[in-house]
């Protein structure tokens, strides 16, 4: 029987779904895997798009130690609360690896993970990156620094957890954990960048997802998550 795995998977309201089913599935179906979805009580959140999620473990009852702890996208006046963003922090420093996906690498920046740090996210918000020490990577790859992992939204969720996973229980459970959930993706229709989409609905996109988080594309992103924060 396989060491246990601990897993702490951040949840909040309006969390992205899609940026943390990867690891929920990948490491999740493990043998001997300890899933903890985190959020400040245990009160029902609603993810985006509407996904009502019950956390089963307080920021107080966290485990001292996770084997993984992840993160997706969560809205800016999540970014901007101390409270998260100090847990995170400490949860991180205690935990072997962070899996940061989409907008969840904003919250990594926001406790201090990224400074000095080689750092992917989603396209709409990778100039954000140095304002946080990092240096970012264009590509939508998975990223690796040390134990740090980031990575786009989507594919990116399964494809870090699955190398996480092939560092914690080795590259044959990762190979079997990808056939177990035949993760072999065949995008149909060759958008699924801005490479590939072209600029004109590479702009539409990032109007568009500015506007579902409520924040102005023309202004400052940085500026923007201070304000909410001064408003939290």
């Amino acid at each position: 029987m396989p060491q246990p795995l601990t897993v702490g998977i951040l949840v909040a309201p309006e969390y992205a779904v899609c940026d943390i089913v990867g690891p929920q599935t990948v490491l999740g179906i493990q043998p001997g895997t300890e899933l903890h979805l985190l959020w400040k009580d245990r009160t029902t959140v609603n993810g985006y798009p509407t996904f009502p999620t019950t956390p089963t473990t307080t920021f107080a009852d966290c485990p001292d130690e996770l084997d993984v702890l992840a993160v997706g996208a969560i809205p800016p006046h999540v970014v901007a609360d101390p409270e998260v963003v100090a847990f995170f922090r400490a949860a991180a420093d205690r935990a072997k690896h962070v899996i940061a996906v989409c907008g969840g690498v904003v919250l990594a920046g926001a406790a201090g993970l990224l400074v000095g740090r080689r750092a992917t996210t989603n396209f709409h918000i990778l100039d954000l990156l140095p304002e946080f020490g990092a240096i970012p990577v264009e590509g939508g790859e998975v990223v690796r620094d040390g134990k740090i992992w980031t990575a786009g939204p989507a594919t990116g969720s399964y494809e870090a957890a699955l190398m996480v996973l092939a560092e914690l229980r080795g590259e044959q459970a990762a190979r079997q954990a990808e056939l177990d959930i035949e993760y072999a993706p065949h995008p149909p229709f060759g958008t699924g960048s801005p490479a590939l989409a072209g600029p004109e609905m590479t702009k539409a996109s990032t109007e568009r997802m500015f506007a579902i988080l409520n924040l102005d594309p023309t202004a400052p992103l940085l500026d923007q998550l201070h304000t909410a924060k001064a408003t939290a």
